[in-house]
C-alpha cells in the first residue's frame, strides 16, 4: 500500500493543532469599561486573524494555523460572557475597583497604580489586578494608612 493512502500525518497534524484553553482565573470577572472594551477588541483581533487563516487551501495547514486563534477565541468569549462592568469609584475616601492610588514604600519610591481587572492589569502601564496582593492590602483603605506587603510597609498617599 502506498504512503500516500495512510492517516499517520493527519492524526499527528490533528494532535499538533488542539492547544490546551487558555487558564480561566476562579476570581470573579471584574472589569472597568475600557477592559470590557479591550477584551471586546481582542476578540475581534482573535476573530480575524481566524477568518484570515480560514482561506489556507492545504487542510493541515489551516489546521496548524487556527489553533492560536480558535483558543483565543474561546478565551475572550468566556471573558465578555462572564465580564462584570463596575463603575468608576464615587468616592475618594477609600482605595476601591477602579481607584488609582499613589503609595510610599519604606525605600523611599513613590509609584501610583490603577486598580483593574485581571485581563486588563499591566503593571509597566499603571495598573494592578484587584486580586494581586499589594491591591487587596490597599482595598478600603484610606489616606495615610500604612500597609505590609511582604516585607515592606507602604503608606497611602493619594486616592484618585
Amino acid at each position: 500500500m502506498s504512503v500516500a493512502f495512510t492517516k499517520e500525518e493527519s492524526a499527528e497534524t490533528a494532535s499538533e493543532t488542539v492547544l490546551p484553553d487558555r487558564p480561566v482565573s476562579p476570581h470573579p470577572n471584574l472589569v472597568t469599561e475600557a477592559g470590557l472594551k479591550a477584551l471586546q477588541s481582542q476578540f475581534q483581533q482573535a476573530r480575524q486573524a481566524y477568518d484570515a487563516v480560514s482561506s489556507i487551501e492545504d487542510v493541515d495547514e489551516r489546521r496548524r494555523q487556527a489553533a492560536s486563534p480558535l483558543r483565543d477565541l474561546r478565551y475572550f468569549a468566556e471573558r465578555i460572557r462572564t465580564a462584570q462592568v463596575v463603575p468608576d469609584p464615587t468616592s475618594l475616601a477609600a482605595v476601591s475597583f477602579g481607584s488609582t492610588v499613589t503609595f510610599s514604600r519604606d525605600d523611599g519610591r513613590v509609584q501610583t497604580y490603577r486598580i483593574v481587572g485581571e485581563d486588563e492589569a499591566d503593571p509597566k502601564c499603571g495598573t494592578i489586578s484587584y486580586v494581586s496582593p499589594v491591591a487587596r492590602m490597599l482595598m478600603g483603605k484610606a489616606v495615610g494608612h500604612i500597609v505590609s506587603v511582604g516585607d515592606q510597609e507602604l503608606e497611602i498617599v493619594a486616592i484618585g
